[in-house]
């Protein structure tokens, strides 16, 4: 069942998100240190987000319009690979813009081209442990990624640079791993134009009511999903130290990764539906937890919750759309999902720093609980499971 492809995309997953999650917590460090302010690395990461977000649609709906998936595959993960050390070459302010758009324009080249390889490799029965057993792999990157950073700044202080060089063999490994991708024939193409703007967004108004009743609300659930780093201020609000904070953030990944494949396995046996719903309201319960925590003991709590909640949706919410979409629309569609969804975090975050400024990190806490608490009923109620995909 986790064919040759799964195994090699996954692992790629794995060493790429090593390398990007290992400057994860000293990429602020570096930037106020070569002097970005606060809102200048507000400014930075929401501007790059944005264009990744984009691209992941665009990109995508090349892919099924040329029928190809591997070279989006192998050049956005080398994009993404040599944006690392490029980021430590030069400080000035449109350097540092241009190489990190590199690196969300490696993300958004390879996203929807790599999820319909994925979706190639399974049925309609098999999908949730597919998309599960990747980001499994994926999220053991992100937690190993850290560690590897906090060990070598524990050896060498305030040595940003050298890490960003050192970010970058795992990433070019990930890249040599992915030259032993095959890519499968009989894919038939759309043959569309794909040099436009409209092929940012032009799937989202050719796809099927099925595809937008289920991404409609998912991309609403978006729009309530703050950034994590709200989750780590709370932490750092009630006065637990950085070392702690980071310990939560790689002891959440390794219950993501652990939980991913066991909550696809589960999806694929007792219903994508079911386990989807049963994600919104784990996160639904994190995060009013999170609004009244105040000791360690609770934010380990919270955060066991919020990792559960992440296996039984990421690659569930992937799996789900592919199911009800032609094969020849699988990149089209997640891309665009996956793009539209990027501006809503964009939004969700910049929405919840204002709710946290003006009302407390409480009442945006108990908002998103409560919103999402209502997502989850209305998919439950109103969205059909279906499936334009043949095994």
């Amino acid at each position: 069942m986790i064919t040759r492809t799964v195994w090699i995309l996954s692992l790629v997953s794995l060493l790429t998100d090593t390398a990007s999650e290992m400057l994860y917590p000293v990429m602020p460090l570096y930037l106020q240190s070569i002097g970005f302010t606060i809102v200048g690395i507000g400014l930075l990461e929401g501007l790059a987000e944005a264009v990744a977000g984009l691209s992941k649609g665009y990109f995508g709906k090349w892919s099924d319009d040329i029928g190809k998936r591997l070279p989006f595959v192998q050049l956005g993960y080398l994009l993404s690979a040599i944006s690392k050390p490029l980021m430590s070459v030069l400080t000035y302010p449109l350097w540092i813009f241009s190489v990190r758009s590199l690196d969300r324009i490696g993300k958004g080249l390879r996203s929807g081209p790599r999820d319909a390889l994925l979706s190639n490799e399974a049925t309609s029965e098999t999908k949730a442990r597919i998309f599960g057993f990747h980001r499994s792999m994926d999220t053991a990157g992100a937690a190993l990624g850290p560690l590897i950073a906090l060990l070598f700044l524990y050896y060498h202080p305030g040595a940003y640079k050298p890490l960003f060089l050192l970010a970058f063999l795992p990433g070019l490994f990930a890249v040599a791993a992915s030259l032993f991708l095959k890519e499968k024939t009989g894919i038939t193409t759309r043959q569309q134009k794909v040099f436009s703007l409209r092929a940012f967004y032009s799937y989202w108004i050719e796809s099927a009511d099925t595809y937008r009743k289920l991404a409609t609300p998912l991309l609403i659930f978006a729009l309530v999903n703050s950034s994590d780093i709200f989750l780590l201020l709370k932490m750092k609000e009630a006065g637990l130290p950085d070392t702690w904070l980071i310990g939560t953030y790689i002891f959440y990944n390794a219950v993501y990764a652990a939980s991913a494949y066991p909550a696809g396995i589960m999806a694929d046996r007792f219903g994508l539906k079911k386990t989807l719903v049963l994600g919104l309201i784990l996160f639904s319960i994190s995060y009013a937890a999170m609004a009244f925590a105040g000791n360690l003991s609770m934010f380990v709590l919270v955060f066991l919750g919020y990792g559960l909640y992440a296996a039984a949706t990421e690659g569930v919410s992937k799996a789900w759309l592919s199911n009800i979409v032609p094969r020849n629309e699988t990149a089209a569609a997640i891309g665009t999902f996956s793009g539209f969804q990027s501006i809503a975090a964009l939004i969700a975050s910049t929405v919840g720093g204002l709710v946290w400024y003006a009302f407390g990190s409480t009442a945006l806490f108990v908002l998103a609980a409560a919103l999402t608490l209502i997502i989850a009923v209305y998919i439950y109620l109103n969205v059909p499971i279906s499936s334009a995909q043949q095994a």
